[in-house]
């Protein structure tokens, strides 16, 4: 059992959710975000429903990456081992390129590539030194493929994420780091915040329900896996597979 989890953006969303759904099953957690006022009621509420379990806090803005070290350090510290890191802190805005909006485009990068590469950097200081740990990236179904208009930006982030957990994976298959496994996760569209404006349908899965299967797929330590399964395994196929001209006037 992976006893001590850390989950980084656990203020809201995918973050809050998997963080409550782990409570449950008994973990012991190290959450941060940047917001600590969500943070520290998440932290009473758990402690509250389920009493024999430690969680821990700290406010963390990933970009600032000396301070993912520390708090990575601090966790373990606190909590005696990691033993699975979920980088799940993003951010989901952007607009097309070339259309004035290069700032918004560089924090999406920045925070969904720099400062996921610190939070694994850091994650896995840990692991080398324990020679076990799970990590867990949580990238995007549009990182299948380039995506057009205002996800640009963001789905190349996430298809970053998903080739540098392989080039994580690939150093960890055998040898003295055989014990360190790296799942990379692809939810497609589960309500939080970040989508909030995406229409409803069978396509967007509740933030509760999407939680749990986060949390089922998770702890299955897959090498990948799309989040739920249905439809977005099968669409997997199709993304990968269709001719960019079609994706296009899908997406």
């Amino acid at each position: 059992m992976r006893k001590n989890i850390v989950i980084t953006g656990a203020s809201a969303g995918l973050g809050m959710g998997m963080a409550r759904e782990y409570a449950a099953k008994g973990h012991d957690l190290a959450l941060c975000a940047r917001r600590t006022e969500p943070l520290d009621r998440l932290r009473d509420e758990l402690t509250a429903d389920h009493p024999r379990i430690t969680v821990v806090t700290r406010r963390l803005d990933v970009n600032d990456h000396d301070d993912v070290f520390a708090a990575f350090r601090d966790f373990r510290d606190r909590l005696g081992s990691l033993d699975r890191v979920i980088v799940n802190a993003g951010l989901g805005k952007g607009k097309p390129l070339g259309t004035g909006f290069f700032e918004a485009n560089r924090q999406t990068a920045e925070t969904n590539f720099v400062a996921a590469l610190a939070q694994v950097e850091a994650a896995m200081e840990a692991f080398r030194e324990q020679r076990a740990g799970h990590l867990v990236l949580i990238s995007s179904m549009s990182a299948w493929r380039g995506m057009p208009r205002n996800a640009t930006t963001y789905a190349a982030t996430k298809a970053g994420l998903a080739a540098l957990g392989e080039g994580v994976r690939a150093e960890t298959m055998r040898g003295p780091l055989r014990q360190v496994k790296v799942s990379t996760i692809y939810p497609g569209y589960i309500r939080t915040e970040m989508n909030a404006r995406a229409g409803g349908g069978f396509m967007v899965a509740p933030l509760e329900k999407g939680c749990r299967s986060l949390v089922r797929a998770i702890d299955r330590e897959p090498v990948r896996a799309c989040v739920p399964p249905w439809p977005w395994s099968a669409l997997s196929v199709l993304m990968r597979f269709l001719p960019l001209r079609v994706l296009a006037r899908l997406m």
